[in-house]
């Protein structure tokens, strides 16, 4: 086999596995994933709402099995809160480091990272029917493979200690997902233009170098 076949082998390989690990190929959640996931939201540490366990399940039922992204705007607070594990001298940002040192491994593991983030440049220049919603801080765009991972991810009881210094950071917060969703950029996308950039180098290379001297 010639160095060129090798080249675009290696390549293509290369694509294979990361289109593997980026895409989610396990379909929509099943009503058994469902099921589990529910019983582990409602056990007795669970602090969410019947009202916030509702939208979770629709979410879980509605599953398109497809990638999304959770929008997330955020007004951190000032001074954080002093719970347990927040010194008086830390700021919002080192506590919410603290919450993000669980969520980044979780997150990248997971094909998950953000798509969007930024520092708030003003206050909301259009808002409607929403009272004290003017200020924020910050606002993010968080890429999650499925569904299926983002639930793996905020079920774990790993979770659950670290969100405590995501609630003494920020003031308030909030969060939708989208999907479908549309974006130019795609990883996907932009790795298979620049392998097969590489590979076209390559095998000119290859070929100038196995052409005879003039």
């Amino acid at each position: 086999m010639t160095r060129t076949r090798w080249i675009w082998l290696v390549l293509i390989g290369l694509y294979v596995a990361f289109f593997g690990w980026y895409t989610s190929f396990e379909g929509p959640l099943t009503d058994a994933e469902i099921s589990d996931y529910m019983a582990k939201f409602e056990s007795s540490e669970s602090t969410l709402s019947p009202e916030r366990l509702a939208l979770v399940r629709k979410f879980m039922e509605e599953d398109t099995g497809d990638d999304f992204v959770m929008i997330n705007v955020i007004d951190m607070y000032e001074k954080p809160l002093q719970i347990e594990g927040v010194g008086p001298g830390d700021s919002s940002d080192e506590v919410l480091g603290k919450y993000m040192e669980y969520m980044f491994p979780a997150l990248l593991s997971r094909a998950s990272h953000p798509v969007i983030y930024g520092q708030a440049a003003n206050a909301a220049m259009d808002i409607m029917n929403a009272e004290g919603m003017e200020h924020w801080t910050r606002g993010a765009g968080m890429r999650y493979r499925s569904r299926r991972d983002m639930l793996e991810i905020s079920s774990n009881p790993a979770f659950r200690g670290s969100h405590a210094f995501k609630v003494a950071a920020m003031r308030k917060t909030i969060a939708f997902p989208i999907d479908p969703w549309v974006q130019l950029g795609d990883p996907r996308l932009v790795l298979a233009l620049l392998l097969a950039m590489l590979g076209c180098a390559l095998s000119w290379r290859e070929a100038l170098r196995r052409s005879p001297p003039p």
